[in-house]
């Protein structure tokens, strides 16, 4: 085997274990959601048996109000000064939805979570 080969072979197999890494990392971690208010769990959703709703959560006088529509979460309101957390959008892959001024973060379970509350 010449050196271009094995280059070329080398090249593509990195290729595909980095595909393979970012997919991991960008996949959603299965349907169950936390969301959490200065790092405590009030609400533990299953996204697959949600049905459409808001969900309205409080902080020192101010509100963030989260849409749950068709499987899907996401910050709809929030009384903070930024509005991070609604440009996040919806919650995907491996990133949470994070509003910092009212303590509140959207994220999925990891696995051993998720085998607890199923």
């Amino acid at each position: 085997m010449t050196a271009k080969k094995a280059a070329v072979i080398a090249l593509c197999t990195a290729l595909a274990a980095a595909a393979a890494c970012i997919m991991m990392l960008c996949r959603p971690h299965g349907d169950i959601v936390l969301i959490k208010q200065d790092g405590r769990v009030i609400y533990t959703l299953d996204l697959s048996k949600e049905k459409d709703r808001e969900i309205v959560v409080e902080y020192k006088g101010r509100k963030n109000v989260i849409a749950i529509e068709n499987g899907e979460i996401y910050m709809k309101e929030a009384d903070c000064p930024d509005h991070v957390c609604i440009h996040t959008g919806r919650l995907s892959g491996g990133a949470p939805i994070i509003c910092l001024p009212n303590r509140l973060v959207i994220e999925y379970a990891d696995r051993s979570t998720d085998a607890a509350a199923g």
